[in-house]
């Protein structure tokens, strides 16, 4: 298990900067409001009812729900406020943490003996006196029990920033998840549980000593909580060349893809950061918000997801359509499509296919009610699906999403009949699997087109570096570089078959060139 240490680090410290921030906002917000619950029950009542109904949502949708309302903040207020990265996680993680301090907070501040209040009247303290000297002292060994379950959550729901483009240790977890690269998805499972136990053990030594008295104790362990916060926000050491952040979705092609980019960018002098494991939405937010400067989409995405277009065209026209509309409405310049294409193409077992004689998604219509879908976690709730459903009247046993990486197994094994499979994955090609036809032509095209966002277009060092890559990956050589990364054997990571289809595009090119 090879260890990425710089790329390790640097994820811990925004893991530690995230987290750190989200628990003090938290605490700021719980405890003020546990203090005013404690003086009204109306406020307690609502206070604590919103935050029990936070717990309920799951913090990857809540994550998720905080995009919508920033994105909208953003187009009011403009980049002041931004829809991706920090904000929103910052946001959801602080919610996320408010229970466990409040609900703490609340009851040690209601079980302070009512003789010790009176006691503190009778001597004539103002009420900021008795919670500062009386009740907040009694409380303290039930508040901070309250701050280390709340700082454990905070440092595991943090992993999932990386969905709205934030890094954290959940870069490595997602990317070993849909590499399958089992190594990786340890290393960020472990640095992450590693952070949270020491959180956890620094701040109940301060539990224990205040209980005990021991103000060492206190010191020392407030010491190095905060040495460690000072270690993660020590900048790193600033390159003279300029930097580029490379944007990826949650699978292997993408990963591979930056990878190549980022050996080309780096050889025409450029440092490169990476952000990946996003979504389609985010990421093409990320471009046009100029956080990310250049990644790789699919026509058939932009089209029905952005330009929310329904309607065919022919490759060359949607390519020229899509340039003309990314560079009107946000700056972003196509650098042009890569010479490959990978659509949704549906996939059976090569056994069903021959006993069932299926060969078109009009044959799938009279199989569909004894046939389980199986489908990446997007899927069904992009307009392709509705243009699919339209196209032909499929109607399945059942639906089951996946993560793309598991998608291909779930078929191998019968715990799905059919799947909306991607065309230059290898793995089709290596189980036998058969490709259906869409003799409609429900699905558009999906040539994959290289994206630069503003910034990025107003360099022509940075354009001219990434121009060779303009046509010069074919499918087959793209379904090889994946395939390296997704086989359960001899598995390569994304920046090796990067490097690969890097030497396989260039060798190529050079041939042609005598």
């Amino acid at each position: 298990m090879t260890i990425d240490w710089p790329r390790l680090i640097d994820l811990l410290a925004q893991h530690v900067q995230l987290s750190f921030a989200a628990l003090g906002l938290a605490l700021l917000i719980a405890l003020p409001l546990a203090i005013w619950s404690v003086r009204n029950r109306t406020v307690a009542s609502i206070t604590l009812g919103f935050a029990s109904l936070v717990q309920t949502i799951p913090a990857l949708a809540l994550l998720a729900l905080f995009f919508p309302l920033l994105l909208a903040l953003s187009a009011l207020f403009g980049d002041a406020i931004s829809p991706l990265g920090f904000l929103p996680s910052l946001l959801a993680l602080t919610l996320y943490a408010l229970l466990p301090i409040l609900r703490n907070a609340v009851t040690g501040l209601r079980s302070v003996e009512p003789a010790m209040v009176e006691a503190a009247d009778g001597v004539g303290m103002t009420s900021l006196q008795k919670l500062w000297l009386v009740e907040a002292p009694l409380a303290s060994t039930t508040i901070m029990a309250g701050v280390r379950t709340a700082a454990v959550w905070t440092i595991g729901a943090a992993t999932l920033s990386t969905t709205v483009g934030q890094p954290s240790l959940g870069d490595l977890i997602f990317a070993g998840l849909q590499t399958q690269n089992w190594s990786l998805v340890l290393e960020g499972c472990l640095a992450a549980a590693g952070l949270a136990i020491a959180v956890d053990l620094l701040l109940g030594m301060i539990e224990s000593g205040i209980a005990h008295r021991r103000h060492a104790r206190i010191w020392g362990a407030g010491i190095a909580l905060a040495l460690g916060l000072a270690l993660a926000l020590w900048p790193a050491p600033q390159s003279d060349k300029p930097v580029v952040t490379i944007g990826a979705k949650r699978f292997s092609e993408q990963y591979i893809l930056a990878r190549l980019i980022g050996r080309r960018l780096e050889a025409a002098g450029y440092d490169v950061r990476y952000r990946e494991g996003l979504g389609s939405a985010v990421v093409y937010r990320a471009l046009a918000s100029d956080e990310v400067q250049v990644y790789v989409d699919y026509a058939g995405t932009i089209w029905t997801n952005e330009m929310q277009r329904q309607d065919p065209e022919p490759r060359a026209a949607m390519i020229a359509e899509i340039a003309r509309w990314a560079k009107a409405q946000h700056g972003v310049q196509l650098v042009g499509p890569l010479g490959f294409e990978n659509t949704y193409a549906f996939a059976v077992r090569p056994d069903d296919a021959t006993r069932l004689n299926l060969k078109s998604l009009d044959d799938v219509v009279r199989v569909a009610p004894d046939f389980v879908f199986g489908t990446d976690v997007e899927f069904l709730e992009r307009p392709e699906w509705q243009m699919v459903q339209k196209a032909y009247p499929l109607r399945f046993k059942g639906r089951r999403a996946f993560e793309p990486t598991f998608m291909y197994r779930a078929l191998s094994l019968g715990e799905a009949d059919i799947i909306s499979a991607f065309s230059s994955d290898g793995r089709i090609a290596a189980n036998g699997f058969v490709i259906l036809k869409d003799p409609k032509g429900a699905v558009p095209s999906y040539d994959a087109i290289l994206l630069a966002s503003r910034s990025a277009a107003a360099d022509p060092r940075l354009i001219a570096a990434l121009e060779p890559l303009v046509g010069a990956i074919p499918v087959e050589k793209m379904r090889q570089a994946n395939y390296r990364v997704d086989r359960d054997a001899n598995k390569q990571s994304p920046a090796d078959s990067a490097a690969w289809l890097d030497t396989a595009i260039s060798t190529k090119t050079k041939g042609k060139n005598r």
